[in-house]
């Protein structure tokens, strides 16, 4: 609704941009360290860093090195650390067992983040993609990949990251009822305050190469993910898979990508008032930082309105692999 003004000269829009106190005042969005989530990769091994070529400053860290980052996002003041892990070949395999293995990456680095900096929230993926041989988020038979058994796997797998600690679980894999089903064993398990924060809109996207890159799914990828996620034509799809995943037990919910879909943002959080959450993911983190090392843009402004975008389009918080940098930035 346009509301009615004083005709200029009597209303000048541009005062209340005069200044950066005035700005402050007038802001309709905020961003704030709270609103972030920072992913982290975890692979083996003992004080390792590895860069992941195709996201600058973004590394593989070691156990040890996780706990490191998850007492800097702690200090920062980002209230959760989100854990994928990089499976070598050997723990890929068709029957996906190292998914709930207790002493999987990220169960170990669930409980070494708890014990060394227990306020800080862990959030863990559910699916399958950095387990299997084919890269897929599901079991494939046939060339399909098929659904209910997958389902069973992914309680499987939620099971053991609730047993090792984590505060938040996110089903990234898209298949039918697997919110139902996590949220009921977890209930039954005695597992009644984990969160579940859905990947409810995922879109078959572009954007997920350097993240395929950085878990070490790249290679494995046979085939491509339509059938199971989002068609990026599709928004009223979207809200329907919103409205089935809070009704099956979500907590939350996400949409993914990001910036390519604030639209759907934005609908999510007119429809539902839920607690509703973007990827900012790496593709779109990547090309914000080529463009920066080349001189195209300024990195830390694109960043910064980048990040403002999402607030603006009703989301909660965001998961980003800028949060450090942004959190540093508005700490001062």
């Amino acid at each position: 609704m346009t509301m009615p003004q004083a005709p200029f000269p009597a209303a000048r829009l541009r005062r209340t941009r005069r200044s950066p106190a005035i700005r402050a005042m007038v802001a309709e969005n905020t961003l704030s360290p709270g609103d972030l989530i920072w992913p982290v990769f975890v692979r083996d091994g003992e004080g390792v860093e590895e860069p992941v070529p195709s996201m600058p400053g973004v590394v593989r860290r070691s156990v040890d090195k996780v706990v490191e980052a998850a007492k800097e996002a702690h200090a920062l003041g980002i209230p959760a650390i989100c854990l994928f892990p990089y499976t070598g070949n050997e723990n890929r395999t068709a029957d996906c067992a190292e998914a709930w293995n207790p002493e999987n990456l990220s169960n170990r680095a669930t409980r070494a983040i708890k014990s060394a900096v227990p306020d800080i929230a862990i959030m863990t993926d559910v699916a399958l993609d950095p387990y299997s041989d084919t890269g897929h988020d599901g079991f494939v038979v046939d060339g399909e990949i098929i659904n209910d058994e997958t389902v069973e796997a992914l309680v499987k797998q939620a099971l053991s990251q609730a047993e090792a600690g984590v505060d938040i679980i996110g089903p990234s894999d898209m298949m039918d009822g697997r919110i139902g089903a996590i949220r009921s064993a977890l209930e039954g398990a005695g597992h009644r305050d984990v969160l579940l924060l859905s990947y409810a809109a995922k879109y078959a996207s572009a954007f997920y190469g350097p993240f395929r890159d950085a878990v070490g799914a790249s290679g494995a990828l046979k085939g491509d993910k339509k059938t199971y996620q989002m068609d990026p034509a599709n928004t009223d799809e979207a809200l329907r898979c919103v409205a089935r995943d809070l009704s099956e037990g979500a907590d939350m919910v996400m949409v993914k990508p990001g910036m390519p879909y604030l639209d759907i943002c934005q609908r999510v959080k007119q429809e539902f008032a839920a607690p509703t959450f973007a990827y900012q993911v790496s593709g779109e983190y990547a090309m914000i930082m080529a463009a920066a090392q080349n001189g195209w843009i300024d990195g830390d402004r694109a960043m910064m309105e980048s990040l403002m975008g999402f607030k603006r389009a009703g989301c909660d918080g965001v998961l980003t692999y800028f949060a450090p940098q942004v959190a540093r930035a508005l700490n001062g």
